[in-house]
């Protein structure tokens, strides 16, 4: 008998040992840094991107797969596909499977570091019968730009056109799919500092470059666009220096958040206005499309809007009036280490009246449910979904919130929104340190989830900064029956 329960014993402990080696790295416990932690959300699958840093996640659905394209930060990895080190830029990784995400291939980037090289941005749009993937090409140094790549077998990307070159500063584009239309994201033409006047004389350090990408290999010019008091030959105080960090459209609508981290301001814009009006940029012409403008409080600025229209107030049902709304979801990043500024949140924006958007709800998480400050790295928001997925849509909002991981934001009573669920990735023997310096330079290993997107299936995917990767994940517990999931 003392010799079966023996022999039942190793067995067990067998099946629990090939359990424990069967599970995905970043759900065991790190030699450094910290483990997971989660609410009513986890782990699908994991793939650690080569190690590098990333920036925003695209998912594109095309024919039966789906297909993430990640932009990256600058830097330089081995990429064991090709057994050679690659400047960061753009990883192609199969995620039909999410339990079992496929790299593909790494599209190279600009050289550089962190804040210079890389491939940041990727926006992929079907034009033409072809699939193509719209992204920048370097971040802040001279000879920047953005070009774009046909993936339609996205195991061989092949380059399809230069939008357009000798810019700095490129960052957060937007691609309209239906028309063509991008909004790109830069600074000036070829200056060294992006707050100094360039050539061209934009007086900002980032501007709108519109262009016509319906023909995605033959760009054409529709018109360079600002806040009045920021284009060449203006002259007085700078409205907002910092510029703009990026537009979504939606319909006839264009929203553009200003001033990322601080002086910040939402924008409303009227599409038509600004695509068919008077091109040369002067005062007049910058103001002619703008329906509204709302400045935020000075500690605070326009990282992502993100409008959310058409929401059903359910508690104001039984009023006559009013219980139709629409609103911007409008994100502040946090920028410090260790939480070395102002706190940041995100704001809930009703802007049913768009000539007088009113901010009439914020978004935070706590601090003290985590010791974020602690942690190491940024804590606070950086981004907000852009998914208008009917699964999500109206209801959850998923906020990157560095290494407070992803919060899912129930939106459904916007003027009181919640944190229904989160998922903080572990870090892994990848993720790089954050330092500060107060006297002596302390560096801590904590997770950096940078930008989140979500898919038409309920999947939600995490890019690290940290270079830990890309985590996909799923709802579960009370916040899967939000968005009607299991």
């Amino acid at each position: 008998m003392a010799s079966l329960l023996r022999r039942r014993s190793l067995i067990l402990l067998g099946l629990v040992l090939m359990s424990l080696a069967a599970g995905p790295a970043s759900s065991q416990t790190p030699t450094r840094g910290h483990g997971a932690e989660a609410r009513d959300m986890q782990l699908v699958g994991h793939d650690d991107l080569q190690g590098r840093s990333a920036y925003q996640p695209t998912i594109h659905k095309q024919g039966g797969r789906f297909i993430a394209y990640v932009g990256h930060h600058g830097g330089q990895a081995r990429n064991p596909l090709t057994g050679t080190d690659e400047d960061n830029g753009t990883s192609v990784v199969d995620v039909t499977d999410p339990a079992r995400p496929r790299y593909l291939v790494h599209i190279p980037g600009a050289p550089g570091g962190s804040e210079q090289g890389g491939a940041q941005m990727a926006r992929v749009c079907d034009r033409q019968g072809k699939t193509y993937l719209l992204r920048t090409l370097g971040n802040a140094v001279p000879n920047s730009g953005h070009e774009v790549w046909e993936v339609t077998d996205p195991t061989k990307p092949r380059k399809a056109s230069t939008v357009v070159s000798g810019l700095t500063s490129t960052h957060k584009n937007w691609w309209e799919c239906d028309t063509g239309i991008a909004y790109l994201i830069s600074g000036d033409l070829a200056k060294a500092d992006p707050l100094q006047v360039g050539p061209s004389g934009w007086r900002t350090g980032r501007m709108t470059k519109i262009y016509d990408l319906s023909d995605p290999a033959k760009p054409v010019f529709v018109r360079d666009f600002g806040l009045a008091g920021q284009e060449p030959g203006s002259t007085g105080p700078v409205t907002i220096a910092q510029g703009v960090h990026g537009p979504t459209v939606v319909g006839n609508r264009v929203y553009f958040a200003y001033g990322t981290s601080a002086d910040g301001a939402l924008q409303i814009v009227d599409r038509q206005k600004l695509l068919d009006g008077p091109k040369e940029p002067t005062a007049a012409n910058l103001n002619a499309p703008e329906i509204s403008r709302l400045y935020m409080a000075p500690n605070w600025g326009g990282h992502t809007a993100f409008p959310v229209l058409g929401m059903t107030i359910g508690d104001w049902a039984p009023n006559t009036k009013g219980n139709v709304r629409d609103f911007v979801v409008l994100v502040s990043e946090a920028i410090a280490n260790e939480c070395r500024e102002f706190r940041h949140a995100t704001f809930m924006v009703d802007i049913t009246t768009e000539t007088r958007p009113f901010s009439v709800a914020t978004f935070q998480v706590p601090e003290s449910s985590g010791n974020f400050c602690r942690r190491g790295g940024r804590f606070g928001p950086h981004s907000s979904s852009e998914s208008f997925a009917p699964i999500f849509y109206k209801k959850l909002v998923f906020i990157a919130y560095f290494n407070g991981g992803v919060r899912a934001m129930d939106i459904r009573n916007p003027y009181a929104p919640r944190d229904a669920a989160f998922y903080i990735p572990a870090t892994t023997e990848r993720t790089a340190e954050r330092c500060v310096t107060n006297g002596t330079r302390t560096c801590k290993v904590a997770i950096q989830t940078n930008n989140v997107e979500a898919d038409e299936r309920g999947f939600v995917y995490l890019a690290d900064r940290a270079n830990t990767g890309l985590h996909i994940v799923k709802l579960s517990g009370e916040a899967a029956k939000i968005s009607g999931g299991n």
